[in-house]
């Protein structure tokens, strides 16, 4: 609206000169049985001829045209009128913005449909693994749907079942529209942590998938220690804290933090207690390598203590951290 110089006038712009439309005859009664037999409701019923009055009064030879004319002459006024004005109640982009959330709607309830809290931890370790091939130095790798050609790797064991439980899902989704994997997962992803208490995590569509899988090598290896695990995060454009905040990921599923299906930060007080360094040996099969290793690292050390104190924290951090990851190396489709 800042673009018009003068504000519209709709009044003026009612009451324009209509368009004018083609003379009916009406000195033939031949002409006038037609035009009767043409419009019966208007002649016949008393209701309507006393709308079609309120526009004027019929002809003097009985013919009701000339006021039909009227009506439709007044209705083109003003379907013009919406013509020009709708465009700007309704600006083309909000009317976008509501196109892309039925979009979000459509896919995250498809999501919904399949998802459980057992079935959590598994769809969100598949959106960690098909983001987590991203190299920031040639900026290749990362939430690209490469995964689904990448699971007979060691490292993506057990993920199959995870692509079959979202294989269901797309196939209904694309009932009704088109969608990647990358986004897909990304999506399964969030509404995993959702679920499961955690927060909820906005995540953009358009991404598009790639037909071949990333290259070998790049996922964080489970044994790395504390350094290597902080080189491997760098070399994928990724601080220390967002290592400390996304490795909270662990909490739930079969990492022995907490329950397995509830998504806080049970996780970061557990690595404070260090119960693998306990004689029991069930304990000693708590976490994995990479786990114990950031909870000896003093700058890792920080921010488990901050998180392990601070839920809220540990959430904004851990969804700021989420979205960074899943458009990494993400090719956005064209709009």
């Amino acid at each position: 609206m800042a673009m018009l110089r003068h504000p519209l006038d709709l009044g003026a712009l009612l009451s324009a000169r209509p368009f004018s439309l083609p003379q009916w005859p009406t000195s033939s009664s031949r002409c006038r049985r037609a035009h009767r037999k043409s419009f019966p409701a208007v002649v016949s019923r008393g209701a309507d001829t006393a709308q079609v009055d309120s526009w004027g009064a019929i002809g003097d030879d009985g013919d009701p045209l000339p006021h039909m004319r009227k009506l439709l002459e007044s209705y083109g006024r003003r379907r013009l009128a919406l013509t020009i004005l709708l465009p700007l109640m309704f600006p083309q982009h909000h009317m976008a913005k509501a196109v892309y959330a039925g979009e979000v709607s459509t896919i995250k309830n498809g999501v919904k449909s399949i998802l459980t809290k057992g079935k959590a931890p598994g769809l969100l370790r598949l959106a960690f693994h098909d983001a987590g091939t991203f190299d920031v130095d040639d900026n290749s790798g990362g939430m690209n749907g490469s995964i689904v050609h990448e699971l007979d790797r060691p490292e993506n064991a057990g993920l199959n079942k995870s692509v079959k439980v979202l294989a269901k899902a797309k196939m209904e989704i694309e009932k009704t529209q088109q969608v990647s994997w990358a986004d897909l997962i990304a999506v399964a992803g969030s509404e995993a942590v959702s679920l499961c208490g955690g927060p909820v995590i906005p995540v953009q569509l358009g991404r598009l998938d790639v037909r071949t899988p990333d290259p070998e090598g790049r996922l964080p290896q489970e044994t790395l220690d504390a350094s290597g695990l902080k080189n491997c995060f760098l070399k994928k454009g990724f601080s220390s804290q967002e290592l400390v905040a996304l490795s909270g990921a662990h909490t739930i599923g079969s990492k022995g933090f907490g329950s397995p299906v509830v998504f806080d930060n049970a996780y970061f007080k557990i690595l404070l207690q260090k119960p693998w360094a306990s004689s029991d040996g069930m304990s000693s099969m708590i976490g994995l390598p990479s786990d114990r290793a950031i909870a000896d690292d003093e700058e890792c050390l920080r921010w488990i203590k901050i998180y392990a104190g601070d839920q809220a924290r540990f959430f904004n951090d851990f969804k700021n951290a989420y979205v960074k990851l899943v458009n990494s190396g993400a090719v956005w489709k064209n709009v």
